[in-house]
């Protein structure tokens, strides 16, 4: 089964990326809509992971091409800003699922072979995940840089960069 994954968290994408690979999947990445469209022009995948909010487009925009592209395939729209408005939308649009972020390749794997979720309690995502990947976003939307980083969120460099030294540990499952 191959796929693409569509996302501008360059990290994520990797990371989603190497896991499915693990589990024998070929997959591509698109950082943007136009670099998606034209990896699917040249070979429509299985599956299509899609990020609602891709730099300034919209995810929701790509689900045309996608399913004109190759009718049959799977189109999982994810986001991290998950709502009952964006999710009716996008399965209007022609999405076979919408899911929360962050995506696990085994959450993914059962979205597409359609089971249902496994009965668990969820948990919420823990505060010091959320303020990790808040400050990658900056760190990432600054290009690196500390400072301009630290600016932007409002916090003290130093602060930023202790912050920075510590590591999230993984979540419970």
């Amino acid at each position: 089964m191959n796929g693409l994954l569509v996302d501008d968290d360059v990290v994520y994408a990797r990371i989603l990326q190497r896991s499915l690979q693990r589990r024998g999947m070929d997959v591509r990445i698109a950082h943007a809509a136009a670099e998606a469209l034209a990896l699917v022009a040249a070979d429509a995948p299985d599956f299509a992971l899609v990020d609602l909010k891709i730099g300034t487009s919209s995810g929701l925009d790509l689900i045309a091409p996608l399913r004109a592209a190759r009718a049959d395939m799977q189109i999982v729209l994810v986001t991290g800003y998950a709502s009952v408005a964006t999710a009716v939308e996008a399965i209007k649009r022609g999405a076979d699922n919408y899911l929360p972020k962050p995506v696990t390749a085994d959450a993914l794997l059962r979205a597409l072979q359609d089971e249902p979720a496994i009965e668990e309690v969820e948990t919420m995502t823990p505060l010091s995940r959320l303020e990790w990947e808040h400050i990658q976003q900056a760190m990432h939307e600054c290009g690196g840089n500390v400072s301009a980083a630290a600016r932007l969120l409002g916090m003290h460099r130093r602060s930023l960069q202790r912050k920075l030294a510590k590591r999230p540990g993984p979540e419970r499952k």
